[in-house]
């Protein structure tokens, strides 16, 4: 099963993605996160992270490439139906062994009729990209 998050990608460098999540009440996950104060989960917010790092790299590794470490991991404002999180993620370094280093913020972009708050940070850390281990 493919549980794609990411709507778009709005740039695209060799080692820089800009990548958009729509939040729309419609998302089944929202109806229990939380009854009568749907926001997005944070673990949603750190799979966007992942999915646009999977993107970003996707000419770099023929292996399918999973979420292997994460650091530093901080959340702050909640994104709510109607807004969007705009995830960037940037590739810090590669080694040896196939991991890739990233860097990742989650902005949120909120419709013109709210005023304030555009621009929040979401969700931000580093993390590691590996590729996945067979047995």
């Amino acid at each position: 099963m493919r549980f794609e998050l990411i709507d778009s990608v709005i740039e695209r460098t060799d080692d820089r993605i800009v990548a958009i999540k729509q939040v729309s009440l419609a998302e089944e996950y929202l109806q229990d996160h939380f009854p009568g104060f749907p926001v997005l989960p944070g673990v949603m917010m750190l799979e966007a992270m992942v999915q646009a790092a999977r993107n970003l790299l996707a000419d770099r590794c023929d292996e399918r490439l999973v979420l292997g470490e994460i650091k530093a991991l901080k959340y702050g404002a909640m994104v709510r139906p109607g807004e969007a999180l705009i995830v960037e993620v940037q590739l810090r370094k590669t080694d040896d062994a196939g991991r890739y280093e990233c860097k990742g913020t989650g902005r949120i972009s909120r419709p013109q009729v709210h005023n304030g708050g555009d621009g929040e940070t979401a969700v931000s850390g580093r993390f590691t990209m590996r590729p996945i281990r067979l047995r």
